[in-house]
Formats: structure tokens, sequence, C-alpha cells
């Protein structure tokens, strides 16, 4: 079985008429949302929500999974929203990840991920696999993380920007 390409994603910055071009263009066939809660607050975004977000993939072709076990917990979040908070940054201008955030992501999250085991259990017609979070910078979301596992396995990983 071939590997799937892996793709990473956020939604900040784009319109949706964007967002959907770029999934389309990288090929997209299969949409991983790791998101904890799976909703994004202002109406410029509301089309990421689950549910218009899952209706839009279905019409466009593309595969839907939520993949829960790479969703930091409320816990880890508020580690970063902390720091966030004392250097007066807005979560949607983080530039980086904390390192205490990414420490306790993979312990929590990436510790019990085998990537490998992920890939097998996909559909052997997978050919392009995007991982989604929100933030507009892959450096400054967990998706970089859980990206850099499957490159450790000699996967092709590209940010979409």
């Amino acid at each position: 079985m071939t590997q799937p390409r892996i793709v990473t994603i956020g939604v900040y910055g784009y319109s949706e008429q964007e967002f959907f071009a770029a999934l389309q263009a990288a090929q997209v066939d299969l949409f991983c949302d790791i998101r904890r809660r799976r909703g994004v607050r202002g109406s410029q975004y509301a089309f990421a929500n689950s549910r218009r977000l899952q209706a839009k993939l279905a019409d466009l072709g593309i595969a839907y999974r939520h993949v829960a076990a790479l969703a930091p917990s409320t816990n880890v979040r508020h580690m970063q929203y902390a720091v966030d908070k004392a250097l007066h940054t807005a979560k949607r201008r983080r530039a980086a990840l904390d390192p205490a955030f990414i420490a306790a992501y993979a312990q929590e999250c990436l510790a019990g991920f085998s990537p490998q085991a992920f890939l097998d259990e996909l559909p052997a017609d997978v050919k392009v696999a995007a991982f989604f979070c929100v933030e507009r910078a892959p450096e400054a979301c967990h998706r970089s993380l859980a990206a850099a596992q499957f490159a450790a396995i000699g996967l092709e990983v590209e940010h979409i920007r």
C-alpha cells in the first residue's frame, strides 16, 4: 500500500472559498479534524463549524474523520492560553507554541499515538490526508506536532499556508 501524503491546514486567514479551494488544490481526500471542540467563533469562520464543514466536505467528495486522540484536553489548551494572556497575544495572532504546552501535548496525546497504526486503519485509496485545526501558522498549532509524527516515519508533510 502506498502511504498517503500528509498536509496540514488552519482556518484563520482564509475565506470559505479560499479554504475549500486550498483543500482541492492539495487533492485532499481525507480531512482529519483534530480539534476537541469542533467550532470556531465568529461568523467569518462559521463554515468551519463541524456540521457545516462536514456537509461541504461531503459535497466535495472529501471524507471527514474526527481524530479526538490528537486533540489536546481542556487543561493542556489552558496552559497555552495562560501563556498567550501573559504575553498579551491573541490566539489568532500566536506565532509559536509554548514549550510547556508542547511537552504536555507530547505526553498527553503523542506518547500513545502510533502514526503507522493510524495509517494502517485508513482506507487503501487515501492519497492525501489533511490535519486541521484553526490557527493560521502551523508553528502556533498542535497540528504541526501531530504532523511531525508522520514526518518522523518518512512521510511527506506539507503545511498549507
